[in-house]
């Protein structure tokens, strides 16, 4: 497969090529971009939070389809069914998929400014978050999470690069 070839003009048995990513890798990667995330949160006063509210859902749509963290370990997120093919995510892609994780991290920002308790409350509900999103890609076919189905995307291996984990 020519990689410099756009994905919308590859061949259709090219594109069934496409090797789902497995959980670890995906877990990994999430977990340099949550990093990204906290560090922008946590150093820049005032509008950290913004800023990595921003860098949290529209990740994915850089580096055509990688966030740092999906670049660094060798993945890439593609939009299926797009116009009979696969394209590499876009801003409104990842919007969306990452929608479930922005709901997570306002309701820490929120939560987190109530002393302890809203901390320990925030946490929870974003390891809930994790769990489930985690739990949907063991039990989807496909390897898709709620935030994949709902900006129709789908986590592959890119042959581009990476660390490759497995």
């Amino acid at each position: 497969m020519d990689t410099t070839e756009p994905l919308y003009e590859q061949a259709a048995e090219e594109r069934r090529a496409f090797i789902t990513a497995d959980l670890l890798s995906r877990v990994i990667a999430k977990t340099i971009d949550f990093i990204i995330v906290v560090a922008l949160y946590e150093i820049i006063p005032k509008v950290g939070f913004f800023a990595g509210f921003t860098y949290l859902i529209i990740a994915d749509g850089l580096f055509e389809g990688r966030s740092a963290g999906k670049k660094l370990i060798g993945l890439k997120v593609i939009v299926r069914n797009k116009a009979d093919g696969t394209s590499a995510c876009e801003y409104k892609e990842s919007i969306y998929r990452n929608f479930p994780f922005a709901v997570g991290y306002i309701l820490y920002g929120i939560l987190k400014m109530v002393p302890l308790i809203g901390t320990i409350i925030a946490f929870v509900i974003v390891i809930g978050i994790l769990l489930f999103e985690s739990l949907v890609i063991l039990g989807s076919e496909e390897g898709i999470r709620l935030g994949d189905e709902l900006a129709k995307t789908r986590v592959v291996q890119d042959k581009q690069g990476g660390l490759n984990v497995q």
